[in-house]
Parts: structure tokens; sequence; C-alpha cells
């Protein structure tokens, strides 16, 4: 890459320039008549004063004017190709900034806008012969040396670049930038012994700056010497102890020879200082994500996070990476606390959002996830998911209106989303039961079989429902059939089939049913169910054995204890 002219031409140009006309000039080749000289002056300085305001079209057509007139005046040739530079007419400037030089070699601002020019058209070649004869041929010139050292690397002339940065530094003396690119150059020709070499120069020259330590530190470590590029680091940091980025380089090169103690020590002094900022901590605890759910890796991976956070109070990015890492080591809880303290700094992150109320479902926290599901719709209220889990919430503690007006507006909003409609539907299935809006709760469960139509959940609560009501029992036993014939142990979906089994009357092989999913199961509905189906064909004894059975497990209806106590059935 080109490194730009430090110098803008025009400014240059500007500070140079002389009142008179007659004074920018060479001596000119071609006689002209006092009145020639006096008008080809007046369009010249006429142009310059447009220059000045930056009208550069009207500069230029003055300049031309006065060119009309003094084509070999060199002050004009070179304006004219200044002026068609800056208005983006670079091969129309060239001719003119060719013709400005022949006319007066001696101007180095005539060398300058040449280069640029050639510069600007890639002609690197070109541009280097012009800054190559204005530095051999003109006094004081020695800082263009610079612009000269970037076009040679550009076009790969290394051992022309060195010799130029040496005539640099003959002139101006050891300079950082100068030692680096020479650095680099050694680099490339593989020559580390001169790279290194330069750098220990540097260290000589300032040996409490711990820039050109670490960027010794770098070659070596890049080269394979690291035993040496490990003891350079331990040297930069007595010299700088605070330095987190040196910290950084040892714990890499010691994790390199195998020493993980000492590397996660360097690390850890590292992650603890405000001063390494924010990004890397987090680009490096990414890689520990890539890692987990290793123990060992997540033992560090938590010490450094909770660096992060204590060293990053205020950036929400040091806490949301801190709730990753918690996610992928199965440590719930605080991973939602980190998720919630990076959304309290910077509310706007739907992930974190989703996050939070994913792992208060999983977590069972329904309270969390009503409050959190309420937080997150304030700031995301076209986000259906966030309804879904609000309603689901609001269906579980059974508030049941409110879970249907949120499941409702979710569904709206999920569109055209098919597995989104899927999942609101099933939710309103069960939350329109509850609410006893039997045509509602029917319509969402056909809702869901007409685009998955062995969707488990709408075959079981569907039919259990049906059955329970009474209501469409060839309906409801061919979909507890389908459902049972696919998860032939399940003991919930056999409870379902032998219940509607139970409502047609077809005890024995509800007995059957019943009599499996008892034996896989504690739930007290199916115990109790299983009483029923026992009392129903004479085996009152059992029933109620099953009854009792029933109501110490917990959770059977509210009708137990009255079955108990008389020792008979109430339907």
């Amino acid at each position: 890459m080109v490194v730009a002219v430090e110098k803008s031409y025009a400014q240059s140009e500007r500070k140079k320039e002389k009142s008179s006309f007659t004074e920018t000039t060479g001596a000119p080749s071609l006689a002209l008549s006092p009145q020639e000289q006096q008008l080809s002056e007046s369009y010249f300085l006429e142009g310059m004063k447009f220059f000045v305001l930056e009208e550069y079209n009207k500069a230029l057509d003055r300049f031309q004017r006065a060119f009309a007139i003094s084509p070999t005046n060199a002050a004009v040739n070179y304006k004219l190709a200044e002026t068609s530079l800056l208005l983006g007419n670079v091969r129309g400037a060239l001719p003119f900034a060719k013709a400005a030089l022949e006319l007066e070699p001696k101007n180095p601002y005539y060398h300058l806008l040449l280069a640029q020019i050639y510069t600007n058209q890639q002609q690197y070649e070109d541009a280097i012969k012009t800054y190559a004869r204005l530095t051999q041929e003109l006094p004081n010139t020695e800082q263009y040396l610079f612009n000269l050292t970037d076009l040679y690397l550009a076009k790969n002339r290394l051992d022309d670049a060195l010799r130029t940065l040496n005539q640099i530094e003959t002139k101006y003396g050891l300079i950082e930038e100068i030692s680096f690119k020479k650095q680099q150059i050694y680099l490339k020709q593989n020559k580390l012994d001169l790279a290194l070499k330069e750098g220990e120069n540097l260290i000589s020259s300032n040996p409490e700056e711990v820039r050109y330590l670490l960027a010794q530190v770098e070659i070596l470590a890049a080269n394979k010497r690291v035993p040496d590029a490990v003891k350079m680091a331990e040297k930069a940091l007595k010299v700088a102890p605070d330095n987190a980025f040196g910290r950084l380089m040892l714990a890499d090169l010691l994790q390199q020879q195998g020493k993980t103690e000492e590397a996660d020590a360097q690390l850890e002094l590292a992650f603890g200082n405000p001063a390494l900022d924010i990004d890397s901590k987090v680009k490096i605890l990414v890689d520990y994500i890539r890692r987990l759910p290793n123990e060992k890796v997540a033992a560090q991976a938590i010490k450094l996070a909770e660096l992060t956070t204590a060293a990053h109070p205020r950036e929400a990015k040091a806490f949301a990476v801190a709730g990753d890492i918690y996610v992928n080591t199965d440590r719930k809880l605080p991973a939602r606390d980190n998720y919630l303290k990076a959304v309290a700094l910077d509310p706007g992150h739907f992930k974190i959002w989703q996050q939070i109320v994913l792992l208060d479902g999983e977590m069972n926290q329904n309270d969390s996830l009503i409050n959190h599901s309420e937080r997150a719709l304030e700031f995301f209220p076209n986000q259906p998911m966030f309804w879904f889990y609000n309603g689901t919430a609001h269906l579980i503690n059974k508030n049941y209106v409110k879970a249907t007006k949120s499941l409702e507006y979710g569904r709206r909003l999920a569109g055209n989303n098919l597995e989104l409609q899927l999942q609101f539907n099933l939710q309103l299935g069960d939350a329109y039961h509850s609410l006893e809006q039997y045509a509602l709760s029917d319509q969402a469960y056909e809702a869901v079989l007409s685009l998955d139509p062995s969707n488990p959940h709408a075959l079981n609560n569907y039919s259990y429902f049906l059955s329970v009501r009474g209501q469409n029992l060839a309906k409801a036993k061919a979909m507890a059939g389908a459902l049972v014939a696919q998860y032939p142990d399940n003991p919930t979906y056999l409870d379902t089939y032998a219940w509607v089994l139970y409502k047609l009357k077809d005890y024995q092989e509800a007995k059957r049913l019943l009599e499996k999913a008892v034996a896989s199961s504690s739930d007290a509905t199916i115990i109790e169910h299983y009483g029923d189906v026992l009392y129903q064909l004479g085996q009152r004894e059992l029933a109620l054995k099953q009854w009792v059975r029933a109501n110490q497990v917990g959770g059977a209806s509210q009708g137990i204890s009255k079955k108990i106590k008389d020792k008979k059935l109430y339907e």
C-alpha cells in the first residue's frame, strides 16, 4: 500500500506563491509584448483568486486563458495541473505537471505534484523516479525520502527501501517508525537476526519503553523461539507490570510450553486489569465457550468471566458473555442472573431477553417468566415468542384469561410462521378448555392437527378433554389409539386411551391399559383411574386400595376422599 504524500500540494503552493506574477515564473522562453505580459498576469492573478476561494472551475478557466498567452510559464502550467487534479482530472493534469517541472526543475513543489499524479494513476515507477530526482538534486528535501520508501515497498523493492531508510537514519538519527519498517523488511527477506538486532537497537535507545520489548516478543514468538520470547515477555513485565497485553502474550507462550497453571495465572492478572479492553477479553472468552462443557475448561472460563464482570461493571457485553459461559456449563441460575445484569445496562438485545425467558422456563420459575417476558415486551412488543412465554406462564399459573389474551395476540403476530402457529394453538387449546370455551379449544387443536396430524400433545389433550366432556368419543378413541400406537409404553398416553375406553364402557380393555400404565408410573390420576375401572368391574376392594394409594401419592381428584370414605365411585 502506498502511503499518501504528507503535504497537500494546494496548501504547500499557497504558502509559497508570490504576489507578483513575474516572480513566480521562470525566465519565459517566448518574448511577450508588455500588453501580453500584463493580460497573462491579470488572468493568472484572477485564477489565483478563484483558486483560493475553491472555485476551481473558474480558476481553471482563467489559468487556461493565461496559458493561451504564455504556454511556457512554469507557474501557469503548475496551477493548471494542480487545479485539474483537484477537479478529478488526473490525466489532464499530467502533461501540465510535466511541463512545469521541465520549465523549472529546481522547484520542489513541481516535483511533488508530478509524483502525486503518478501515484494516483498507480504509475509507481515514474513516481519513484520523480521522488528520487527530487531528493538527489534539490537540497533540504530529505523528508520526502519517507514517501520514496513507501513507493519502494509498494513495488516490493526491498533493498532500495532499506537503502532509503538508512539514508533517513543518517539524516535524522534513530526513529521508531524507521526501525519498525526495517524490521518488517528483514523479516520478509528471512533475515531474522537483522530484524532482532533492529529491535535490540530500539530497546537500547529507550529500555523503559515496553512497546519495544513486546514487539520483540511478537517476532520471537512468530519465529518459534518460544523460550526466548518468554524471557523477553518477563523482561517487559518487569518494566511495566500492569501491561495487560504483555500478560496475555506471556500466557499464550506459557500455554505453548505446556505450563497451564502458570498460563492461567497470567490470564487472570490480565483479565482483572480494567486497562485490557472488554472486546479483547470477550474474544478470549468466546474461545473458551467453544471448548465447553469440559469441566477443566469450565472452571477457568468461569473465573475469567467473573474477573471480567468485576473489571467492567458497566459493560453489558461482559455480563452477556458471562451468561453464555454459565449456560454452556449448565449453571442456569447464575446464567440468568448475568443476562439480567446485561439487559439492565443495555436492554435492546433480543437474544439476551430470549435466553432469560428460556432459562425461566427451564427452571420452572413461572412468576419470573411472567415478569421477564413482560419486560421484554416493553422493548420487543412485536416479537411473538415473548407473548408465547408470557401466555404459557399464565396458563401454568391457571390465570386462563390472561393466558388466552397473550396467546391470541402472539398468534396474530406469528403470521405465516406455521411452527409458531402450531405452538400457540397447542397452548390455546389447553387454555380455552380450562375456560370451558370448548368450541375455541377444539378449533385450536384441529388447527394443530391440520399441520401435524401425529402431534402427541394435541392427540393426547384433545382426546382426553373430549372424553371428560363425553363428546365425540369415537373421534377421541381414534386419536388416543393413534397416539398409543406411536408411544405404546407412555403411561400418560395409555391413561388417556384407557379413559376414553372407560367412557365407552370398555372396562376390560381400559383395565389392561391402566395395568400397564401403573406398572411404570406413580401418577395419582392414573392410579385413581385404575381404581375407578376396577370398581366398574366389581373389584371394589382392589379399587379402594388404588384410591387410597392415589390419595397418599397426592394430586388425585377433589372427590378422592369421599370415594374412600364411602367406598363408592362417584361420577
